[in-house]
């Protein structure tokens, strides 16, 4: 039999009172441990005939590392850590701590004497800011989850609908008279799940809920990489969130952040002394957008903390996906920097190769462990193959946020329609790339906050164009092939941007354009979901077709998506003007009647309510390249879908 060659930790005497095997400290110091969680931090255990907790922490430069907590009087060195060989983690048992106890870790560095109380970077529950200690906690939970788990690969894989209801958590909806208080993870679960079954979203992604010292970071600056956010509860209480989606059919994505952490003192930075986490050259270890620092991939330990982070959320809290935040500026060694501000690869090249290679053994890891989730990449730029497989020279992601489409497209629905039929070409390029990723089609929170505007205010016009535009631009997302990503509050129409310190607006709902407009998304929901020729083929060429994408005089689109069997398909065709278009001809593939499935212009959804009475008839009349054709009323500013009537349908008339 062939014998494992040796390494320091293979000599190192496993103490007694440990939960750490040298195979733990092998697989850690080589960068592909991803279940530290299961080890690393403070565990509630039993040893040596006692109940208390096991305590360990990564810090190789540190002369001396004891824990210090609400047990001990915070004293340091009252309850020191032993040194494990060679690893640079130290641990130790201490008798008596129970379930709540507040620590920190106290530091007394090799370099010039320096000490400090740091927080536990593998903790899981943690003071609420602005205190910074971590709590010794367990992440017992009895899951009621078992039959979504068994079958989620049927709602997460890319043929199935993706439609994501995108969550900040802290603002969703305050109580209006405690409109300063944020709502618990427990309080939210009931109103979010029946908001979410009602609106017809197959997805909810939360902005970053682990732990963060400054709310308005929105979860992006995270100290806790294993810590669920104590501003809205326990971590039991969080499982309780997922738990309830779950149960009623809802999937559950996290926005994760392996990409830059603050540099507050009780955090990860100069942890231990040294920049032990992020890169000492702050040419490659800090962010100049940000003020942050910037993990240092080349480091083993630190692969193998962040992989783990990403495998305890989908592990211990059942996430369905993460949303990988801020990709490009892993990628790239000068993102957001002037020449002379970076440092080459080996190569002389601006590509961060050490960032490249962590993303693609994360990607191998998550799906290795989790063949069911989607990792999707927040990726701003053209690289290529960010959601191709490994194999294929790809990064590895299962999905992509199209940033360009989003830019693009709302550049386009601010010009005054006058001007539109000059910039066709900002709704027509997409398609000339729309299939070399697995896209997802996002209006995040970004578009909405720091000055941009609220969507409703992004659209030009009087108030009656900004409603129809709005309704327009989803019915034309909804048509567009790609996964489907809304930030709360799209589905109001509100004129105020985004503001994290308040709850929505829902108060909008009770006037009838606004509740139209919140009807006119459901029903698209409903319909994405209920045609396959909407979703199948969301990630293939086979998918779409134009009809004609050149009446930029008329600033008009027409188009096909097509399912996978034939026969199975929807005509779209959306004006982008206030004018309306009658006896507009359309080529169709087939003769005989064509049902009017959706007009963003019914009455129930705000508008006039002018359309095609149900539908039109398509006869021999060769238009557009094909045997067949039709004429509609398109009504201004408007998105109207057609199927033909002899196959059936999912979803109402609206019209």
């Amino acid at each position: 039999m062939m014998k494992r060659s040796s390494s320091p930790s293979d000599l190192i005497a496993k103490p007694a009172s440990s939960l750490l095997t040298n195979d733990d400290l092998f697989l850690f110091n080589q960068g592909t441990h991803s279940q530290l969680y299961e080890k690393m931090g403070a565990h509630l255990t039993r040893m040596d005939g006692q109940d208390g907790a096991h305590f360990s922490v990564w810090a190789p430069n540190a002369e001396r590392v004891s824990v210090i907590g609400d047990f001990n009087g915070w004293a340091p060195r009252k309850n020191p850590l032993q040194l494990r060989g060679n690893s640079g983690i130290h641990e130790g048992f201490v008798p008596d701590v129970k379930r709540g106890a507040n620590y920190k870790y106290h530091i007394e560095s090799r370099v010039q004497g320096y000490c400090v109380n740091k927080a536990d970077p593998f903790g899981i529950s943690c003071e609420v800011a602005p205190h910074t200690g971590s709590f010794v906690w367990d992440l017992d939970y009895e899951w009621h989850d078992q039959q979504w788990m068994q079958r989620r690969v049927q709602h997460n894989h890319r043929q199935a609908p993706i439609s994501t209801y995108e969550v900040h958590l802290g603002s969703w909806r305050r109580l209006p008279d405690q409109p300063d208080r944020v709502l618990s993870y427990r309080e939210v679960a009931e109103p979010l799940v029946e908001h979410v079954l009602k609106m017809g979203f197959t997805h909810v992604e939360f902005l970053p809920l682990t732990e963060h010292p400054f709310y308005g970071s929105w979860g992006y600056q995270t100290t806790g990489y294993f810590a669920a956010t104590s501003r809205y509860g326990t971590p039991q209480d969080l499982m309780y969130l997922i738990d309830q989606l779950h149960q009623n059919g809802i999937g559950v994505l996290l926005d994760w952040v392996p990409s830059h952490f603050p540099n507050d003192e009780h955090g990860l930075g100069f942890f231990d002394g040294t920049h032990l986490f992020e890169h000492a050259d702050p040419r490659k270890g800090f962010h100049p957008d940000w003020n942050s620092y910037i993990f240092n991939y080349g480091r083993t330990e630190v692969r193998s903390f962040l992989m783990s982070s990403a495998l305890f959320w989908l592990d211990k809290f059942h996430f369905d996906g993460l949303r990988v935040d801020a990709v490009a500026s892993m990628l790239y060694l000068d993102y957001s920097r002037k020449a002379g501000e970076w440092i080459p690869n080996v190569f002389g090249g601006r590509e961060n190769l050490e960032a490249i290679d962590f993303l693609k053994q994360l990607n191998r890891e998550v799906y290795r462990r989790f063949p069911d989730v989607q990792t999707i990449a927040e990726e701003s730029t053209a690289w290529p193959k960010v959601s191709r497989p490994l194999y294929d020279g790809g990064l590895g992601f299962g999905l992509k946020w199209d940033m360009g489409w989003m830019h693009d497209t709302l550049k386009y629905m601010q010009l005054d329609p006058i001007l539109r039929k000059h910039h066709q070409g900002s709704l027509t390029f997409r398609m000339m790339y729309a299939f070399q990723e697995n896209f997802v089609l996002p209006m995040s929170h970004d578009e909405v906050v720091h000055g941009k505007g609220s969507l409703y205010g992004k659209m030009a016009g009087d108030d009656w164009q900004k409603r129809a535009g709005l309704r327009l631009l989803y019915g034309y997302m909804f048509g567009m092939p790609g996964k489907k990503l809304l930030f709360m509050g799209a589905e109001l129409g509100q004129a105020e941007e985004w503001n994290h310190d308040r709850g929505l607006n829902w108060g909008l709902l009770k006037l009838p354009t606004h509740e139209g407009l919140r009807a006119w998304l459901e029903i698209l929901n409903r319909t994405y979901v209920g045609e396959t020729a909407l979703h199948q083929l969301d990630c293939a060429q086979a998918g779409f077709e134009w009809i004609d994408c050149d009446d930029a005089d008329r600033s008009v689109l027409t188009f096909l998506r097509k399912g996978e069997q034939p026969g199975d398909f929807l005509l779209i065709a959306c004006n982008f003007t206030p004018v309306p278009r009658e006896n507009y001809r359309i080529g169709v593939p087939c003769g005989g009647p064509w049902r009017e499935v959706l007009n963003s212009n019914a009455k129930e959804y705000g508008g006039t309510g002018a359309g095609n009475l149900g539908g039109v008839k398509a006869t021999s009349v060769g238009h557009h390249g094909r045997p067949f054709s039709l004429t509609a009323l398109l009504p201004p500013l408007s998105c109207v879908y057609f199927k033909p009537a002899l196959l059936p349908s999912a979803s109402p008339s609206g019209s």
